[in-house]
């Protein structure tokens, strides 16, 4: 299957939640040495601990950032727990496509962000 799959492009030409929130409860920004990405994202989290907004900015590949989006949308009204538990086969998922293992670094940045953020809060009782 190929990678760039027209879902893929769609996100990566209109990406779902671009933006930031005025009052995120958590934050995070992570850079791909490898190739230059970036991705930054913004988490609001409810009472009931459940991602009740995301939103991302950012620069990068195709598999990144419509990763990104791919990813704010899963990731809507999911617990906190359920998305630190995410893993590569998540994105893998979310792409429709195996990942080779030169691109994985960009598919999985935005998981690693989301992950990085909710990491503080997900330990909190």
């Amino acid at each position: 299957m190929d990678i760039y799959s027209e879902t893929l492009l769609d996100h990566y030409n209109h990406p779902h939640h671009a933006g930031t929130l005025k009052r995120p409860d958590a934050r995070s920004v992570k850079h791909n040495p490898l190739c230059g990405d970036t991705v930054s994202v913004d988490i609001a989290v409810t009472k009931q601990r459940t991602i009740g907004d995301i939103a991302f900015t950012g620069m990068g590949c195709a598999l990144s950032q419509a990763g990104m989006s791919l990813l704010s949308d899963h990731s809507m009204g999911k617990t906190l727990d359920e998305c630190v538990k995410m893993t590569s086969d998540t994105m893998d998922s979310l792409l429709g496509a195996r990942v080779s293992p030169g691109r994985r670094s960009c598919a999985d940045l935005g998981l690693t962000a989301v992950k990085d953020a909710l990491i503080d809060l997900h330990q909190l009782p």
